[in-house]
């Protein structure tokens, strides 16, 4: 708020801005105890729009507001004036502080006079606007001044209602026109990958030599680093949130607050107050794998502030524009485990593997349960279905330390496989996916030919039902109920065919996978024991036999899918190195 003690203003409470009166005037204020609302208001746009034109210390700005409303109102001589100020608001709506605390005053009866410099201070939404002037205002007996529209509610040689309504319809017409051409200066700017934000993501700093440019914070990168190790490992963001907080880190805004830049929010009473909020909102953000993503949210028109959030296929992503933080396949696996939430149990205890364990038969995950004992080796695994419905499979149970055991026992030997013969694993699993692929790719290549073909007839067909409408030969009820049948059906194509690219991309890019999970496998060379983290990053997913009994002794198998590369052929691999 601009500071005004230049114009012998005292603040009272914010925001509203009471004048101290001259002395000269004291006799005439204890005429009436009513107040002269003097309303000051300007947008970011507003400023924008006069800094262009030169003009910004003659027109809109909130201090020459003050100025020309308060030399009004000594001019005619209206009691006791009072500052109501809107700074960095747009107009479309009447959400402000300032405004509200003034329409506060009205509705109180404590409001005599209303005045502003123009109509537009007022608002820029025609409808709302013409709402106050000609029947809010009227209501509390308000009398409503536009000084420099020379509009006056009770003057009859004034602007009359009809033109003030027509200047009401030309402002709501800039804000409009001020808006497209924003929406647009910024369409471009996203699609160039030009940072839309103007606050740049905890972990980063704007580069000092180039502002759209954002440079590694050491200090606070390593915190995102932790919270996405965390995460790996298992935790969940309450608490991962419990742990920052017991370690005493500064909460982002705080640590921005203390490095000497603007946080968006206010800071917290405990400045190392961490919540599950800020770790989700962090664990989000795909910018960490050293990308750009513009247009993650979007608003429907400029009454209607609210944000919405984009599909990711309606946001602009660019790779590769700063360093990253976290890796991309790290950032990948945390977004697989947030969508495999799971609950806890009766006993309190998750598991590690919860999310990742599937029946061999049906396909269900296993349910992770205990014993009321309470001891961890009480800990097992169930078909799910099993679990609901005994007849239709069967209960697949495995004890989690069986599973932890198996599971250990074929990372080591793939691991120790890699280290000792990595050329011909490569040329084996390239191989193996090369044939494990080619039918997939081949159905998925014929689905998006049909898909695509299917959206091209479709857009034809809504053509052709437009002109039959606009020529008489469709009804107005046969073209919206034909032309959402084939909005719905393009948009569910459009989805189809944006999943089989995807997949499509992933299996051409077999050779890079195996690459990158060999470099993970040689840091796992010699584990000795299982950890949330190397299981997230190496294993996909884990299928479990239903046991069987091979002279008279249980035995139970399982299958694992390895990220990125599927199920290793581990046992073929092993007769052939002793063979």
């Amino acid at each position: 708020m601009t500071n005004t003690q230049s114009l012998g203003t005292i603040e009272a409470t914010n925001p509203v801005l009471a004048v101290a009166p001259l002395k000269e005037e004291t006799e005439m204020l204890r005429a009436t105890d009513k107040i002269t609302a003097l309303y000051c208001r300007l947008s970011v746009e507003d400023l924008k729009e006069d800094k262009k034109g030169g003009k910004e210390d003659e027109s809109n700005s909130i201090q020459n507001q003050k100025m020309i409303l308060l030399q009004y109102a000594k001019e005619h001589r209206f009691p006791n004036p009072t500052f109501f100020v809107d700074d960095g608001y747009s107009g479309t709506n009447f959400d402000r502080p300032g405004f509200q605390a003034m329409l506060a005053e009205i509705e109180a009866g404590r409001v005599a006079v209303c005045c502003t410099k123009d109509l537009s201070r007022l608002g820029r939404n025609s409808s709302l606007t013409g709402l106050y002037i000609n029947f809010t205002f009227p209501k509390y007996n308000v009398r409503y001044i536009a000084i420099n529209d020379h509009f006056d509610t009770i003057d009859p040689n004034s602007t009359d209602s009809d033109i003030a309504g027509i200047k009401n319809w030309f402002n709501e017409f800039y804000a409009r026109d001020t808006s497209r051409k924003i929406r647009a200066v910024n369409k471009a700017k996203g699609e160039r990958g030009v940072p839309l934000t103007t606050n740049v993501p905890y972990g980063y700093v704007k580069d000092p030599e180039n502002p759209k440019h954002w440079i590694i914070d050491p200090e606070a990168a390593k915190v995102v680093k932790r919270i996405f190790e965390l995460c790996m490992e298992g935790r969940g963001p309450s608490q991962i949130a419990n742990q920052l907080k017991a370690e005493k880190v500064l909460t982002p805004t705080a640590y921005h607050k203390g490095h000497g830049r603007n946080p968006t929010n206010a800071v917290p009473e405990n400045p190392r107050g961490w919540n599950s909020s800020t770790v989700v909102h962090l664990l989000e953000r795909r910018e960490y794998t050293g990308c750009t993503v513009n247009f993650k949210t979007y608003t429907n028109s400029i009454w209607d502030k609210k944000k919405r959030h984009n599909s990711e296929e309606d946001m602009a992503i660019f790779y590769d524009t700063h360093e990253a933080i976290v890796s991309e396949e790290v950032f990948e696996k945390v977004q697989q485990i947030r969508e495999q939430r799971h609950r806890k149990t009766k006993t309190g205890r998750t598991s590690m593997f919860s999310g990742l364990v599937f029946c061999s038969d049906c396909g269900e995950k296993l349910y992770y349960g205990a014993t009321n004992n309470y001891k961890p080796e009480g800990a097992f695994f169930e078909c799910s279905l099993h679990w609901k419905h005994k007849e239709k499979c069967s209960a697949h149970f495995i004890r989690e330390k069986v599973l932890n055991h198996l599971v250990l026992r074929h990372i080591q030997l793939v691991t120790g496989y890699i280290l000792r013969h990595q050329q011909h694993f490569i040329s084996v699993m390239e191989q193996h996916l090369r044939v494990e692929s080619s039918g997939k790719m081949k159905i998925a290549r014929k689905q998006l030919e049909r898909n695509e073909k299917r959206i091209s007839e479709l857009k034809q067909l809504f053509i052709k039902i437009y002109e039959d409408n606009a020529k008489g030969k469709l009804s107005d009820e046969r073209f919206d109920m034909m032309s959402q049948t084939y909005e719905a059906e393009q948009k569910q194509l459009e989805a189809e065919v944006i999943t089989l690219r995807k997949d499509l991309e992933v299996q051409e890019r077999q050779n890079e996978n195996i690459e990158k999970f060999i470099q993970k496998a040689h840091k796992y060379v010699g584990i000795e024991e299982l950890d949330p983290y190397a299981l997230r990053e190496l294993v996909k997913a884990i299928y479990v036999d239903a046991p069987v009994k091979v002279n008279g002794k249980r035995t139970q198998h399982i299958h694992i899918q390895y990220d990125g590369i599927g199920f290793i052929p581990l046992e073929e691999l092993l007769k052939e190195e002793t063979a």
